[in-house]
């Protein structure tokens, strides 16, 4: 089996001067590492207003502790027609927002902040480029690496990476965060073969929204949860096992909610699971190939919203993966594999009308952009590599979809 580096690897000094120390760490593709820190008080830092050509816009996620990474959360236009990307203004007062996340109202964004000392950020979006931070909460665990909000929108779900946890975080009606109202660590089952411990990787609502899933990459668990909505606590329903070693990483359901698609880092395997909105237990399949050949790390499933086709970005073979969804979800069948433009594609997203894909390129600080075809879903470069340093998250939405309270 295939071990990539390690994956908080010392990569620069902050600005200031500080030495990087690093977080729990497990075999697997490198993150910078960063500095230990409390969560800061509520900040009110505005950035400058940006007259952006289009409403179609990004935010971009990067390590702010890493040589050469960014300086804060990115944004940016573009062209549905064209692809074409042009710079905004950079969102600043947030340290290593390595991924992101959309209130359902628009209106709000959400940074993980993955540091050893995690917290997560509330910034209110404004349709003129007048961002504000609102601030920031601990999480209460080290490297948070991905976040999403309840459909409810009135909680903040976190996957705390370095410290094998989850936890909940209320959502206020301005969008701004509450302290946390729950966490909840990965004591068992033991770590997988070449793992430190539990190494919780994503959390995400499903479909039917009477469950959450934590993705485990430590321990090689997938667990479901039920959430109470008025106290915001997490209980544990069950957990699936995956083979030992496989490293999953990152789920994506089916629109039709009872399929979904699991990607598994260290072995280099996509998994197609089934779902029980009932019960909540998640079923895992066989493992499957991912077609790449050499050292190859999937970092992220993305399903169309029809749910006819999906896209899995490759780290290491530098590419993506179109499938075709077949049997109402059930199954996968490779089509094609085309480059991605970019070195180590660390995460995809749709444009709001799915006509256009993002690639976001770590390690060369690119995003690419690939028409997605109407009818077979196949990917077409469109536009020119968009430079961003240290690329690691990109999302998309359109700017006259956000609403004011």
């Amino acid at each position: 089996m295939n071990r990539a580096p390690r994956r908080r690897t010392v990569l620069g000094a902050l600005l200031a001067g500080a030495a990087l120390t690093a977080a729990p760490v497990r075999p697997g593709p490198p993150r910078p590492a960063a500095p230990g820190r409390d969560a800061p008080p509520v900040r009110d830092r505005a950035s400058a207003p940006a007259v952006l050509p289009h409403a179609d816009r990004l935010l971009l996620g990067t390590y702010t502790s890493a040589e050469g990474g960014g300086t804060g959360i990115g944004t940016a236009a573009y062209d549905a027609t064209s692809g074409a990307v042009s710079a905004g203004p950079v969102i600043t007062g947030v340290d290593d927002p390595s991924y992101l996340a959309l209130h359902p109202s628009g209106r709000t964004v959400y940074a993980v902040d993955e540091r050893r000392n995690g917290a997560v950020t509330a910034i209110a979006l404004s349709p003129d480029g007048r961002h504000r931070v609102l601030g920031a909460r601990a999480t209460g665990g080290a490297g948070p690496a991905h976040l999403s909000v309840h459909p409810s929108g009135r909680w903040l779900l976190t996957a705390n990476y370095g410290s094998g946890s989850v936890v909940v975080h209320p959502i206020g009606a301005d969008g701004s965060l509450g302290e946390r109202t729950h966490l909840v660590a990965h004591t068992a089952p033991p770590p997988g073969p070449g793992q430190d411990g539990p190494h919780t990787h994503q959390i995400v609502t499903t479909p039917d929204g009477g469950h959450v899933l934590a993705v485990d990459l430590g321990n090689d668990t997938v667990y479901t949860y039920r959430l109470d909505e008025k106290h915001g606590r997490l209980a544990q329903v069950s957990r699936a096992a995956l083979r030992p070693g496989a490293g999953p990483r990152h789920l994506a359901f089916h629109p039709g909610g009872r399929f979904a698609y699991l990607a598994c880092e260290l072995d280099n395997t996509t998994v197609l699971c089934g779902y029980d909105p009932a019960t909540g237990v998640l079923s895992p399949g066989t493992p499957l190939s991912t077609g790449t050949g050499g050292a190859n790390y999937p970092a992220q499933f993305l399903v169309a919203a029809d749910g006819r086709f999906a896209y899995l970005a490759n780290r290491g073979h530098n590419s993506l993966t179109r499938y075709a969804v077949e049997d109402g979800g059930a199954a996968l069948r490779q089509l094609d594999t085309v480059p991605a433009g970019g070195d180590f594609p660390r995460q995809i997203a749709f444009s709001p009308d799915g006509g256009l894909l993002f690639a976001a390129n770590q390690r060369s600080g690119t995003v690419t952009v690939f028409r997605v075809g109407a009818r077979d879903g196949a990917l077409t470069r469109t536009g020119a590599p968009f430079p961003f340093p240290a690329a690691v998250c990109v999302l998309s939405y359109r700017a006259n979809d956000v609403s004011r309270p």
